[in-house]
């Protein structure tokens, strides 16, 4: 590519799968991304044999030993910035991040959910959807804000509920249209196509 790739960190505590999609889209020539550094909350996460695995640096910077929230979150911004990154993707981090955190990269944070976004927030959302009876579920990417899951859309992929689903069964379908929009999401918001208009965001194919 004829400019720069944009460093992104990521974070994760458990298998990585999300992870992964980002790692192998990175690796493409045309990607404008590259992952600089993989941080997890949990020592011996498969998330960062994933990463080392293909190179990658890593870190974990664990709860217990800080005084308090806002002290771990500026510990974890604190690797996630000696490594020069601009932007970060939480994929399957199972920590809320907080003002201290959200602060140190103005805007730059992307998540990815298991649902269709406001539907389901939270934790299993997948069943939350399949017990509720949806016809529809899916996955969203939102940029993070102070709340659960209340940032601004980025992308969505509905997934149908079939008729011989089971909770897991949904949840592996949704699992693999997480893997095909949250690398496409990163690509839009390196380039700086993101535009956001009140709680909308448009996507500005010129960009940068």
């Amino acid at each position: 590519m004829s400019q720069a790739r944009v460093p992104v960190g990521v974070l994760a505590s458990g298998s990585g799968t999300n992870l992964q999609a980002l790692l192998d889209a990175a690796a493409t020539d045309d990607f404008p991304a590259r992952i600089v550094v993989v941080g997890s909350d949990r020592p011996g996460a498969l998330a960062l044999q994933r990463a080392e695995g293909m190179g990658v640096p890593t870190f974990t910077v664990r709860r217990k030993g800080h005084a308090s929230r806002e002290d771990f979150d500026a510990a974890v911004a604190h690797q996630l910035l000696a490594h020069g990154v601009r932007w970060v993707c939480l994929a399957g981090y199972m920590r809320i991040v907080g003002p201290t955190f959200l602060d140190a990269f103005e805007g730059r944070v992307l998540n990815i959910h298991p649902s269709l976004l406001p539907a389901f927030p939270g934790l299993d959302a997948q069943r939350q959807a399949f017990e509720h009876g949806v016809k529809v579920a899916g996955c969203t990417v939102h940029l993070v804000d102070a709340g659960t899951d209340t940032g601004p859309i980025v992308a969505q992929e509905a997934v149908p509920v079939l008729d011989g689903d089971d909770a897991e069964a949904l949840r592996l379908r949704i699992l693999a249209a997480e893997h095909r929009i949250y690398p496409r999401a990163l690509a839009w918001a390196v380039a700086d196509k993101l535009r956001i208009e009140g709680r909308k965001v448009r996507i500005d194919e010129e960009g940068r």
